[in-house]
């Protein structure tokens, strides 16, 4: 099997318009259904399997989505390295950048977020998460940014909050002084799930608003969408300069 890299679209990248597809595939896990059917193709003349998180019509909010399903179905078809794309708050970082996360903390609560399950015949599986991320992937998906010159920063810390609403003000100030420098709602369990299938994942930040209090006046949608458009485009020029060989 050619060797695919999974992308994993949040808000904003729904879809790769770009993407030539091939034929689609309804993957059946033992978790229950992925959130769209998985998309084989190319972009940019890079073998890749597309994957909504938030489902085709974006419907499926993020304390909703099928993690296990999504994660499981891209491991069932052969991929081995999974780039998850989202739009974040930025704690320390300003508006229209990107950022490859070395590190994360998970807020969030109620997700099935492992395969580890109760009673199984087979032995409880402790991962190593002191790195939650694939340094290999980390620096492709950095050399990339680089090479299409946008504005990236090489590390930081992604809070992983419940959603669907934002978080307060004093909700982002606690997150400071734990060293979050963005707040998201995919990050985890994704990460996690993809060390259990020893799969090599990376995060890349889109930072389409302050988030709570560190702005000049409340969060808008207008705000949000406006600065999402722009960053969608710093990412499809980034994965266009994808170098997969390095990995």
């Amino acid at each position: 099997m050619t060797d695919r890299i999974a992308i994993v679209g949040g808000s904003g990248l729904a879809w790769l318009e770009e993407l030539e597809i091939e034929r689609q595939k309804i993957v059946v896990t033992p978790y229950g259904e992925p959130s769209a059917p998985l998309a084989f193709g190319h972009f940019a003349g890079i073998p890749v399997v597309f994957l909504p998180r938030h489902g085709g019509e974006h419907t499926i909010p993020p304390h909703r989505v099928n993690y296990r399903a999504n994660i499981w179905a891209l491991e069932s078809v052969g991929v081995k390295r999974i780039i998850s794309v989202a739009s974040v708050g930025g704690i320390s970082m300003e508006p229209g950048i990107l950022c490859v996360p070395d590190q994360i903390i998970d807020y969030t609560w109620g997700r099935d977020h492992t395969f580890v399950e109760c009673c199984e015949t087979t032995p409880i599986k402790h991962v190593d998460f002191s790195q939650p991320y694939c340094e290999e992937l980390r620096h492709i998906l950095i050399k990339a940014g680089r090479n299409a010159s946008v504005r990236i920063k090489t590390e930081g810390t992604y809070g992983a909050t419940q959603g669907p609403r934002l978080e307060s003000a004093a909700e982002i100030q606690r997150m400071h002084r734990d060293g979050c420098d963005l707040v998201g709602m995919t990050g985890m369990p994704e990460a996690a799930l993809a060390r259990e299938l020893d799969l090599c994942f990376a995060h890349l930040s889109l930072v389409v608003n302050w988030a709570a209090g560190l702005g000049k006046g409340p969060i808008t949608a207008h705000e949000i969408q406006k600065n999402l458009d722009a960053s969608i485009e710093l990412v499809k020029s980034l994965l266009k300069n994808l170098e997969l060989s390095q990995a």
